[in-house]
């Protein structure tokens, strides 16, 4: 697909369907086109289905006698996995790890997430280049009645066969199947001048289709 190829590529795409600063425009070369805000989405989305790994934000409770109320990323696992709410990071979470104690004291939770290409790429990238975003979301719990089906549990230990070890039942720790509910995205696709800077709605982030997401290839993945 012509439109998917130039959102891989960084190169020529088509007009542009959602209004960019001015210090966003492409400087020099006037056939270039920057992606548009949708494009940017099916990346992010792109990006979370190759992704088993996220950064989730919390922030310390206000009692944390070193660092109370700041902000500590950790990482933790994540899948694309949620099919009530696609788009939707699942998580199995533990409640003696610390994210999940923060939010259960009352901390707000994000994701943030990059692209990393394959080692086997053919040319090396610029980390500044490429993509990198934010998700603003909310800590859900997944009721047993959709994991019943056991298409989560099958999901999520496809990304994590480790993760086999902590389900919800096992004798070690507490554990729940829980979806980051996406309330924001915060984009950064590379370099102010080659790709779209700023947020993304989250109709936008919603509407992105499956087949979009299987026919997109981002810089380095082999077509």
């Amino acid at each position: 697909m012509q439109l998917l190829a130039a959102c891989a590529l960084f190169l020529a795409a088509p007009a542009l369907s959602s209004p960019l600063p001015p210090s966003q425009q492409p400087i020099g070369d006037v056939d270039f086109k920057i992606p548009t805000v949708h494009e940017s989405a099916v990346m992010a989305r792109r990006i979370l289905r190759l992704s088993p790994i996220g950064t989730l934000s919390t922030n310390l409770p206000s009692s944390d006698p070193h660092a109370h109320e700041f902000p500590i990323g950790l990482p933790d696992y994540i899948g694309d996995c949620d099919p009530k709410y696609p788009g939707a990071p699942t998580v199995l979470a533990m409640n003696i790890a610390t994210t999940f104690r923060n939010v259960a004291a009352g901390s707000e939770i994000s994701v943030s997430l990059r692209y990393e290409p394959p080692a086997d790429a053919e040319r090396k990238f610029s980390v500044a280049s490429l993509p990198r975003f934010a998700l603003i979301t909310k800590l859900e719990d997944i009721p047993a009645e959709e994991v019943a089906s056991g298409d989560v549990v099958k999901c999520f230990t496809k990304y994590h066969p480790d993760a086999k070890w902590w389900l919800p039942g096992n004798r070690i720790h507490t554990s729940r199947w829980a979806r980051l509910v996406v309330t924001g995205v915060y984009w950064v696709g590379g370099f102010g001048d080659r790709a779209y800077i700023g947020w993304i709605p989250v109709q936008e982030w919603n509407s992105v289709t499956e087949a979009e997401i299987e026919a997109l290839r981002l810089p380095g993945e082999k077509q």
